[in-house]
């Protein structure tokens, strides 16, 4: 075996060895390794309520999260409310359970419950144009099918709605837009109707569609028909006089404070709710209540989309208003997350069995979190896994990417000091510095973004990606003008 060869057999054990070392350190310093006691399958509530008090705050120290407040329904009653930190930093305010939180995309979930009153009720098909029903308002000029447009579209987003504009947020008080006119700002179909689309604006069409039918303020409704009903007494779109001042501080990805705000629109993300009220929307899903049928609950959880883009890679489909999976054992799961400015939310059901568990939180670095605390909930219930989890799994392949980027940079830094003339190849150099520079200009555009999936997905890890990928873009113009000095330097 010749030198060149034992060279390359050095080098290639040194980049697997480096890569496994960084990817556990990687891993351990990110949060996404975590040693800890797991819950046992056949622990009783107490026990996993102790457990909670030990794992939940730890978690939230590790992913640098203010506050939590959560709530577990079992054989569909509420057994256990608690919350955790604080509701504001600055002042030290804690976090109580009674304290309401904004649920942010939640409250699709509840809206799906007050469509689903006026089709009990005979005041709306689902299968029907909403262009029958709206009166006051129409949508934007298309050259799409508006005609296909119909409350169960827009329920299960297949509507060709677009997402909407989820910064354009408003102070208690401050005067704000009406919703006729963001919606005649924002609800252009972007296609034809039929392709799942996760859009906040179609929800906003649906709060539209109950004033028109009901000829009541949306807010209203739901408070008449959904809330008070099923005993949501601390829940409101509106925030009263009596509550100013409770609603807990929202805190971004990077941890700066982010004030009580509120949407034009509410039937997407405009619900305020303690866990604990939540819980008992998630139990009144599971026994007769005075809302819904069993009938009309169970079209909720029927599966209208499976082909949901990248929700695929948690869940199984969407129905109205929820996202669907089967876990391990056969039983289906209904559930929704939510997310805004500095606020992070998710409930999750088994009907058939009677158990939910709903975590709220203020900080907008909560996935990771959450899927850490379900993933628990998941193994003492004896679900098996839930796909959030996948998150996790997710953490771990992260932590090894940014390994192979690190070691990358070193062995490409390596091989430029220790052989600067062994760059043969025409053009290589060129490509090196290019690639360089356009890894560079992708930080650049990244750092300008105020708001990128990768970050609220990998709140920790992302900022070792951003510093991975720019060691690599140096190690490449190191590796591209090395050799250039060197040759300067004999001539």
């Amino acid at each position: 075996m010749n030198c060149t060869s034992m060279h390359t057999i050095h080098r290639t054990w040194l980049f697997i060895m480096t890569t496994v070392v960084l990817c556990l350190v990687i891993a351990l310093f990110s949060g996404s390794l975590l040693f800890h006691q797991t819950i046992k399958k056949d622990a009783t509530l107490v026990d996993f309520e102790d457990y909670l008090r030990q794992f939940i705050p730890h978690l939230m120290e590790k992913f640098s999260i203010p506050g939590c407040s959560i709530s577990l329904v079992l054989n569909g009653e509420i057994a256990y409310s608690e919350a955790f930190g604080y509701a504001d930093m600055e002042s030290r305010r804690l976090l109580l359970p009674d304290t309401p939180m904004s649920v942010q995309s939640i409250t699709k979930s509840v809206t799906a419950w007050g469509v689903l009153a006026l089709v009990q009720e005979g005041l709306l098909d689902l299968d029907v144009p909403v262009t029958e029903y709206l009166k006051t308002w129409d949508f934007p000029k298309t050259r799409y099918s508006v005609e296909n447009v119909t409350a169960g579209t827009l329920l299960n987003h297949s509507a060709a709605m677009p997402l909407g504009d989820f910064n354009d947020v408003y102070a208690p008080g401050e005067a704000m837009l009406s919703l006729r006119q963001t919606l005649t700002e924002q609800a252009g179909m972007k296609g034809e109707p039929g392709k799942f689309s996760y859009s906040n604006v179609g929800y906003h069409v649906l709060e539209l569609l109950i004033e028109e039918i009901t000829a009541k303020q949306f807010s209203a409704y739901m408070h008449e028909k959904v809330l008070a009903p099923l005993g949501m007494h601390a829940s409101f779109f509106e925030i009263p006089d009596s509550m100013k001042g409770c609603v807990p501080t929202g805190y971004d990805l990077q941890g700066r404070p982010v004030p009580v705000y509120l949407y034009p629109e509410k039937s997407s993300g405009g619900l305020f709710a303690t866990a604990e009220d939540i819980a008992r929307f998630a139990a009144a899903s599971m026994k007769e209540n005075p809302v819904l049928t069993a009938q009309q609950v169970c079209r909720l959880y029927k599966p209208e989309h499976t082909d949901i883009g990248v929700y695929s890679l948690v869940f199984d489909a969407y129905g109205l208003g929820h996202y669907l999976e089967r876990l391990p054992k056969g039983m289906l799961s209904a559930s929704h997350g939510g997310q805004g400015r500095g606020i992070m939310t998710h409930v999750q059901m088994v009907p058939e069995t009677g158990d939910a568990i709903v975590i709220l939180t203020n900080s907008q670095r909560s996935w990771p979190f959450i899927a850490h605390v379900l993933t628990q909930w998941a193994r003492w219930r004896d679900f098996g896994t839930v796909g959030m989890t996948h998150i996790l799994w997710a953490h771990y392949v992260m932590s090894g990417f940014i390994a192979l980027l690190f070691s990358a940079s070193m062995l490409l830094v390596l091989c430029a000091v220790l052989s600067p003339r062994e760059e043969k190849r025409k053009g290589m150099g060129t490509a090196k510095a290019l690639a360089a520079l356009i890894l560079i200009g992708i930080l650049l555009w990244c750092k300008a973004q105020p708001y990128l999936l990768v970050s609220s997905v990998f709140p920790v890890l992302s900022k070792w990606l951003g510093w991975a990928v720019l060691c690599v873009s140096m190690s490449l113009l190191v590796s591209a003008l090395l050799p250039i000095f060197t040759r300067l330097k004999t001539m």
